[in-house]
């Protein structure tokens, strides 16, 4: 696919949106500060993609491991000056059962294409009372949807399938209390959405 144009998710029905590569690029914006200000310990970035969050995050002091699969995320992370891994958050990972924090922004929680098994997982990373920030279906807070899809750029060169899912912030919830979390908090911003869920025990 072409570097640098823009980029869609294009389900097995046609539908597709456009992916915001732009905003991934760049710094973190005021929106991505909501989910940092709650980072307050060793956090997690799962999924991080060119690593803006990670990379603000050890600006600040805060301890951060962003993980992804792709090789140019690895690489981008890096350079941007956080610790970053080519791994899936399936795979083992270093301080399982310690991270204070763990981060499924750009709609991370739809990796796997199965959120329960996602939450499941999670669950396994973080501390007792660790928190796990999730950016959730702003369009739909109900959205509770698991797809295959691939992602297509303005020349219509497709990636490989991959599963996926979107969720909204009541079916977040829904999910996590059968999971061992507890839902602490949940907000918007100008077009996104965003929540908070504690590990229990």
């Amino acid at each position: 696919m072409q570097d640098g144009g823009p980029l869609f998710l294009v389900r097995a029905d046609g539908r597709r949106e456009s992916l915001d590569v732009d905003r991934w690029k760049a710094g973190a914006d005021a929106d991505d500060e909501t989910l940092l200000a709650r980072c307050a310990g060793p956090t997690l970035d799962i999924g991080c993609g060119p690593g803006r969050l990670a990379a603000a995050l050890v600006r600040r002091g805060v301890p951060a491991l962003g993980i992804d699969v792709a090789p140019a995320a690895v690489r981008l992370t890096a350079a941007a000056g956080a610790a970053v891994l080519r791994r899936s958050v399936f795979d083992p990972l270093p301080g399982e059962g310690r991270w204070s924090a763990a981060l499924l922004a750009d709609g991370n929680i739809g990796i796997g294409g199965d959120p329960g098994a996602l939450l499941d997982r999670v669950r396994e990373l973080l501390c007792p009372g660790g928190v796990l920030l999730v950016e959730t279906d702003a369009a739909d807070p109900g959205a509770h949807e698991r797809f295959a899809a691939r992602v297509e750029d303005a020349q219509g060169r497709r990636g490989a399938p991959f599963r996926w899912a979107r969720v909204g912030t009541r079916a977040l919830a829904g999910l996590a209390g059968a999971r061992a979390f507890t839902p602490h908090a949940a907000w918007r911003t100008e077009g996104r959405a965003f929540a908070a869920l504690v590990r229990c025990g």
